[in-house]
């Protein structure tokens, strides 16, 4: 977590009068050594230093005013009592002309609710009432639905659904931030892995009498328990994937201009996701075949291919195949969680054949650096290519 991000979770948890004396300190330094203290900030001071800001309401201003001025006399006994009302006084003031300008800015006006600081690298899971939970891929847990009914268990980095008398289609969505993998077993018994950079909503139960629907932005690695009466159906924004029971890898990133479908075993159905399915008139895929959605034209290419290349990942592997460099930035990028600048305009369109069994980013790059000679530095999660 950076500097500014650790500061925006402190400031918030002071609000909430949870933040210890220790914490309390590092809010003033930090705000003394930032000099925010000595003029009135202006809205662009908030944003740069603080980030998104949230809600502040006049009594919790008036809170951070009195718990400062109580925790100076813990944290600076020897000093005068008047000297240091004085000069926290000052602090908790600028405090909260920050908090609340910046948020007046983009509110105007003031609301009680206050949400929780989520770090952005961490997997969440949205309920259907909106509310975010982080899910901690080293713990063990229950899962709770909106109205607090046990829905199934988490297994460090699996989640594994229950079949509930729930008689209704409600959603979960669950994100994986870049570098991280996660799996989910449904409440049907299909397994999902998930790739970095993807987001996947789901029903918490299928109904029995619907379609089994499930929505993809990402890459997604599905072995479907198989049930003739209940087709399921893969959403990749305008494509539809239509399966009974298969395992199969759909990988339907935003930035990419193909949505590509590979085909292990059994048979899936490729279709415009506005239409409705005709197998006499929709492309069926075989195994060990790929399908390409273009997401310009609308139109599916099939080819066979090495089906190994493209599940290399659920393993932490990487594989590539005549893939350009730039292609192959965007790959490293999601799966290591990392920032690649390349000023090398030639390297970009260089077709590269490589395959990597998790490993480090350092290896990764030093084979690049010894097949093509590149230059390149890794600092604070950036690399630059020149």
């Amino acid at each position: 977590m950076n500097k500014n991000s650790e500061m925006q979770e402190l400031l918030y948890r002071f609000i909430q009068n949870q933040c210890s004396l220790k914490e309390i300190e590092k809010v003033v330094n930090y705000f003394k050594e930032n000099k925010l203290t000595e003029d009135f900030p202006e809205v662009d001071d908030v944003i740069n230093y603080l980030g998104q800001t949230k809600q502040i309401d006049e009594l919790s201003a008036q809170r951070i005013i009195l718990t400062i001025m109580s925790k100076d006399c813990e944290i600076k006994e020897k000093q005068s009592r008047r000297r240091n009302v004085l000069k926290f006084t000052s602090i908790a003031a600028s405090i909260i002309i920050l908090i609340s300008a910046g948020w007046i800015f983009q509110n105007n006006f003031f609301k009680p609710e206050l949400k929780p600081f989520i770090d952005p690298n961490a997997i969440t899971l949205e309920l259907s009432n909106g509310e975010i939970q982080v899910v901690a891929s080293n713990k063990k847990s229950l899962v709770i639905d909106s109205d607090g009914n046990v829905i199934g268990n988490q297994y460090g980095n699996k989640i594994v659904y229950n079949k509930t008398n729930i008689d209704k289609l409600i959603y979960n969505t669950i994100k994986i931030p870049y570098g991280k993998r996660f799996e989910l077993q449904l409440s049907d018994g299909t397994i999902v892995n998930l790739n970095s950079g993807t987001t996947f909503k789901y029903p918490i139960k299928f109904i029995d009498s619907q379609k089994r629907t499930v929505f993809l932005d990402g890459e997604a690695f599905f072995k479907v328990a198989k049930d003739k009466k209940h087709p399921f159906i893969v959403n990749a924004d305008n494509l539809n994937v239509r399966v009974l029971g298969t395992h199969f890898n759909v990988s339907n990133y935003a930035e990419e201009k193909l949505t590509d479908v590979v085909l292990l075993e059994g048979s899936v159905g490729l279709y415009s996701a506005n239409e409705k399915f005709d197998q006499k008139k929709n492309t069926i895929l075989k195994p060990g075949f790929k399908a390409s959605f273009s997401k310009s034209d609308k139109q599916i290419k099939t080819k066979s291919v090495d089906t190994n290349i493209y599940i290399s990942w659920i393993n932490g592997g990487l594989t590539f195949r005549e893939m350009t460099f730039k292609d192959i930035s965007k790959q490293l990028e999601r799966h290591y969680n990392i920032t690649i600048i390349n000023q090398n305009t030639k390297l970009s369109e260089e077709k590269f054949n490589a395959s990597f069994s998790n490993e480090p980013i350092e290896k990764v790059l030093s084979y690049f650096n010894e097949i093509h000679g590149i230059h390149y530095k890794i600092k604070n999660n950036h690399v630059l290519i020149n």
